[in-house]
């Protein structure tokens, strides 16, 4: 990303490095994956606290989700997607297939929505997976770091996901 830390009212500290914030009338609208190189910005305000103590909160315990006011824009086809990512439980996971299902819909434009959430780890796109192993991570499918992040909120949460690949589709009704 080229983004930089003057694109964020809040750069805090996490596990899988500094997480950006960016707010809009005491609602979050994005959060982004800076380099650990940003310096970090804790804001001021009680809402800027609420923010940090409820992301550290998730760091040290996936079953506290973060749950802040946000502003999701979006086309309505993704925000019917991203409000079904954010019924499924931390620990758990749900394929793009499944997904498509549900929404009547196909895989790949359940896939193309994920990849734009603006809010990653707030509408939890890293539940969703391929149907025989971890799938993609905002757009990336290599082996590299942003697929490392999802790999690691999964395990965070609880998710075996080496077994992802032994995973079988749900069968048709």
């Amino acid at each position: 990303m080229t983004e930089s830390e003057a694109d964020y009212s809040l750069v805090l500290d996490s596990p899988l490095g500094r997480l950006g914030v960016r707010l809009q009338d005491e609602q979050i609208c994005g959060v982004g994956f800076l380099p650990d190189s940003v310096s970090l910005a804790t804001g001021s305000g009680a809402f800027a606290a609420r923010i940090a103590a409820q992301f550290s909160a998730y760091f040290r315990d996936p079953r506290c989700s973060v749950r802040l006011p946000v502003a999701l824009q979006g086309t309505p086809f993704q925000c019917r997607v991203w409000q079904a990512l954010q019924r499924i439980p931390a620990g758990e996971t749900r394929s793009y297939g499944e997904l498509a299902e549900l929404l009547g819909t196909g895989a790949r434009a359940v896939g193309n929505a994920c990849r734009h959430n603006p809010l990653p780890i707030i509408v939890p796109c890293h539940r969703v997976v391929g149907a025989t192993g971890l799938g993609g991570y905002a757009g990336h499918t290599d082996a590299g770091r942003t697929l490392g992040r999802k790999r690691w909120l999964l395990e965070h949460e609880g998710v075996d996901t080496a077994g992802l690949k032994k995973r079988q589709p749900a069968p048709k009704r």
